[in-house]
């Protein structure tokens, strides 16, 4: 699977009921060696910005687990690093709520977009271009 159908996979999954962590870690369940079944009740508690909206994005969470789970664990600060800073680069926030415009009324980023962007960057490490 190339990078944009595992992206396409992801926003699937979201909008099949999965949360947005969730969206993105079973997107790599061939990538970390478990099952969806595992993989979306441990990004069950990650979604709505860790429930609240006030913390990180689910779908960045995501992408952080499936890194920390199939990285060489020498890579995985550094390779975590990566994936914060380009996403915020190309989402605009890392934090839930800012990402949806609460309260300010102006939305830098939609769940789907944030779903897709974070698997991209996620396959990026992985060189997931087959």
């Amino acid at each position: 699977m190339n990078r944009e159908e595992r992206a396409a996979k992801a926003v699937e999954l979201k909008h099949g009921g999965y949360n947005c962590c969730q969206a993105v870690a079973c997107a790599f369940a061939d990538k970390v060696n478990m099952d969806e079944a595992q993989l979306k009740q441990i990004g069950l508690g990650f979604g709505g910005g860790m429930a609240t909206m006030d913390g990180t994005c689910g779908a960045l969470c995501g992408a952080i687990m499936v890194n920390s789970l199939a990285a060489d664990p020498k890579l995985v600060r550094g390779n975590s690093k990566f994936l914060v800073q380009n996403f915020n680069e190309l989402c605009g926030a890392t934090i839930c709520k800012e990402l949806k415009g609460i309260g300010t009324g102006i939305m830098l980023c939609s769940c789907d977009d944030c779903v897709k962007n974070a698997t991209l960057l996620t396959a990026d490490l992985f060189e997931d271009a087959e």
